[in-house]
């Protein structure tokens, strides 16, 4: 018989089978409470970094929208009343065409503020052009005429390194020309480029196949050879609109102009040959014509240009910025 107080034994499997819950629980649970603290850090870092991307992201646009603000500004800000008198520059610089800084669009809107301001004296154009378009060229001569004609101001064209072909179909509604006797004027001619590639695709054996509804819908097709009727045709535009320019030169220059087979030939001259055949009147540079012809030394610069907050607000789309900055760009600025 088992005595009453005799220590209970157990069998020798009964350690194995003791709480077995509580051991795998004691070895197991620092590793999941790591794990959830690390995911629930990882998850808090990706929020903060979201976090201060939207931040970010937001002071990137308010800073765009206070420097677009701050150039506007700058640009109402005149140092100089418009009633004191000055002389008005509008720059003429790089190829004339649409859409560039010396379009008739930005070249015209400039000289309508300048002729308005009762305080310029003149306008001066400082020309530095190669040339361009003949339609933008006589956008800006008419435009020109017709703003002298109603304010009664005179206008004068500086040259400095270039002023050929459209560039001076502008120059010539000036009253006087003023040159460095090392500049390049004239070029009074018209042309029509192009290349032809028709002989190089026949020894290529290459067929081009050109659909068309109208006989000369193709015309100066590069691939495609041209006729002689299409060749008259083309010819007799640009005698057409050469005949235009040299009207142009001779209503601008008059009696000045020399007797000379050469000049409406296209050629170029310098500026001291210039003055020699009538192309221009003298030598002289922006700051000596306001002091010396205008007599008005202070220069107030009305050239259209795109600043950085048009840029800006054509990268980033924005459509109302750009309005803006388009409504106040022909405010002067002083030189």
């Amino acid at each position: 018989m088992q005595e009453p107080n005799a220590p209970h034994e157990q069998p020798a499997s009964a350690p194995f089978l003791s709480k077995p819950s509580d051991t795998h629980s004691d070895s197991e649970a620092p590793w999941e409470r790591s794990a959830m603290e690390r995911l629930a850090f990882a998850t808090l870092q990706e929020q903060r970094t979201a976090r201060r991307w939207r931040i970010g992201l937001r002071l990137a646009w308010l800073a765009f929208f206070i420097a677009l603000a701050w150039v506007l500004l700058a640009r109402t800000s005149t140092p100089m009343s418009p009633s004191t008198p000055h002389t008005a520059l509008i720059e003429v610089r790089g190829e004339i065409s649409a859409g560039s800084d010396a379009s008739a669009e930005a070249v015209n809107t400039a000289l309508k503020a300048a002729f308005e301001d009762e305080g310029a004296r003149a306008v001066v154009l400082v020309i530095n052009s190669p040339g361009g378009s003949p339609v933008q060229a006589g956008l800006i001569n008419d435009e020109i005429r017709r703003l002298k004609a109603k304010h009664d101001k005179p206008v004068y064209a500086v040259v400095e390194e270039s002023c050929a072909s459209a560039a001076y179909y502008v120059a010539v509604a000036a009253d006087s020309i003023y040159v460095d006797k090392a500049s390049i004027v004239g070029s009074i001619g018209v042309l029509m480029d192009g290349f032809g590639f028709n002989g190089l695709m026949n020894k290529l054996g290459v067929d081009r196949r050109l659909l068309t509804a109208g006989e000369n819908k193709g015309f100066l097709d590069p691939f495609s050879p041209m006729s002689d009727k299409q060749r008259v045709y083309a010819q007799q535009l640009l005698d057409q609109i050469h005949q235009q320019f040299i009207a142009a030169v001779k209503a601008g220059r008059g009696e000045r102009l020399k007797e000379n087979t050469e000049i409406f030939s296209g050629l170029f001259w310098s500026g001291q040959q210039a003055v020699e055949l009538g192309l221009a009147d003298q030598y002289g540079s922006l700051e000596f014509v306001a002091r010396e012809v205008v007599k008005a030394e202070d220069i107030l610069d009305y050239t259209r240009r795109e600043n950085v907050a048009e840029r800006l607000a054509k990268r980033f789309g924005a459509a109302m910025g750009e309005a803006m900055v388009r409504a106040l760009q022909t405010t002067p600025t002083l030189r």
